[in-house]
């Protein structure tokens, strides 16, 4: 991947706020990029990117795109942010090994879904971090809203609808063949739920939770 996901809040996860410093400035460098400069980077690292896959024995699933074009189309989803500099798209990946390419697939999907409900967290917890650095949370009120998405990652999970595969790559192993999946999903759709997961949680420790949440989300 292009870049590593945002960690979540303060030190959990042993991750610190300054990584997320270091992330959010890497992605309003980003945001500030021609569309020409990007197009450019973006192509040297799926070509690089493909060339290892390749290396490691890595194919594109019979019907989808060569490795090289699918990495293109994943990096430059990843590179579109919104005005709060969270990504406009939120994405899970897995693998998972079988003796049938079919159920090996659908492991790996299962997988991919659950890890991509577990980017939320992540993602909130920067989002939050940058509201606590401009006064606009407390530190209690962010702990409750970081606790309230990590702690419903399943319901999140049970939310999400269909989503988009954008990568479907194999290898053989042995008599068996491995699958790896990558997902995507929009992050405003999913963001529904994760805020009404807050917005419970936050009407514990304050009485303006809805203003609070509301302000979370607009653009800074």
């Amino acid at each position: 991947m292009l870049m590593c996901g945002v960690m979540s809040f303060a030190t959990v996860q042993g991750q610190t706020k300054e990584t997320i410093k270091k992330i959010r400035k890497e992605r309003k460098e980003i945001s500030k990029m021609t569309k020409d400069e990007l197009t450019s980077k973006v192509s040297k690292a799926a070509r690089d990117a493909a060339k290892d896959y390749e290396k490691d024995g890595w194919k594109a699933a019979p019907g989808a795109l060569p490795i090289e074009r699918q990495l293109d189309r994943i990096y430059n989803m990843e590179y579109e942010y919104d005005e709060n500099l969270m990504p406009k798209y939120v994405m899970g990946q897995a693998t998972s090994v079988g003796s049938a390419y079919d159920a090996a697939k659908m492991q790996a999907m299962t997988l991919a879904k659950e890890q991509l409900a577990g980017q939320i967290a992540t993602e909130v917890s920067a989002l939050v971090e940058s509201k606590v650095e401009n006064n606009q949370l407390s530190d209690e009120e962010a702990q409750s809203l970081v606790s309230a998405v990590s702690t419903g990652k399943q319901q999140i999970a049970q939310k999400i609808g269909r989503v988009m595969t954008v990568l479907e790559i194999y290898r053989e192993k042995g008599k068996n063949k491995e699958v790896s999946i990558r997902v995507a999903y929009r992050m405003d759709m999913i963001m529904k739920t994760a805020k009404e997961l807050m917005l419970k949680e936050l009407e514990k420790v304050t009485s303006d939770a809805k203003e609070k949440i509301d302000s979370l989300f607009e653009g800074e």
